[in-house]
């Protein structure tokens, strides 16, 4: 099967952690939208601002400077380390999600389980093109399997349905076919149970049957069959 062109969301992602069978080819992938960091970026702004402190106390405004900048330098570093490391991939057979920034997490979802698909986005995600799937599956407890922020989500959405309905239906095919055989192995042991049954009930009915015996009149010549009632009744 020839490989299908992949369509990205722009950015670069390595996939060197994704494995394919052999007719599999990759659709789409992308990760989150490198906007979606701008709320948490703007943080950085308060060390800054903190720093007017200074000319009216050197101590609180530098205090002040030191504590802001140790709890949002981590935490911007983190959400760009979480875009980074954090990758989705639709296949022409099922989804993957790997996240994970000290460690790595991968989840795949063939499309034949799928059961169901939406996006969401925000006020900001609406105005500027970014969005969350979700998938559920069939067996499962709610979502499965969400693309956090991606850019284009309803695209992305419509892009799995088209995959998801095929599969389905394929897998419809194959349950039919199986119950069906199933059906024909019942049968076939009913119609195996009838004919032992009817052979134990014929043999019993032979075992069963009182023995005959012959008698003579002497003056008609005729014969008579008698059956033996002592065995009968045994």
């Amino acid at each position: 099967m020839a490989n299908a062109p992949a369509v990205t969301d722009g950015d670069d992602h390595d996939l060197e952690w994704l494995s394919l069978d052999d007719d599999e080819s990759v659709l789409w992938s992308g990760g989150p939208d490198r906007r979606t960091i701008a709320p948490t970026a703007a943080l950085l702004v308060l060390p800054v601002l903190s720093l007017l402190v200074v000319p009216f106390n050197a101590v609180a405004g530098l205090s002040l400077t030191a504590v802001l900048a140790l709890v949002i330098g981590p935490l911007v570093a983190w959400s760009v380390l979480w875009i980074r490391r954090t990758d989705y991939v639709v296949t022409t057979s099922a989804l993957y999600a790997k996240r994970g920034i000290l460690s790595r997490d991968v989840k795949r979802i063939d499309f034949e389980k799928v059961q169901n698909t939406s996006y969401s986005q925000s006020a900001i995600g609406t105005r500027v093109g970014y969005g969350t799937v979700e998938v559920s599956s069939a067996g499962g407890s709610g979502v499965e399997m969400s693309f956090r922020s991606i850019p284009e989500p309803r695209e992305v959405q419509q892009l799995i349905s088209s995959r998801v309905s095929p599969a389905r239906s394929s897998r419809d095919r194959a349950n039919a076919d199986s119950d069906a055989d199933s059906d024909d192995v019942l049968e076939e042991i009913l119609v195996e149970l009838r004919a032992i049954r009817a052979a134990l009930e014929d043999g019993e009915s032979t075992r069963t049957q009182p023995p005959e015996s012959r008698s003579t009149d002497a003056e008609t010549g005729s014969v008579t069959l008698e059956h033996d009632s002592t065995d009968s009744q045994r």
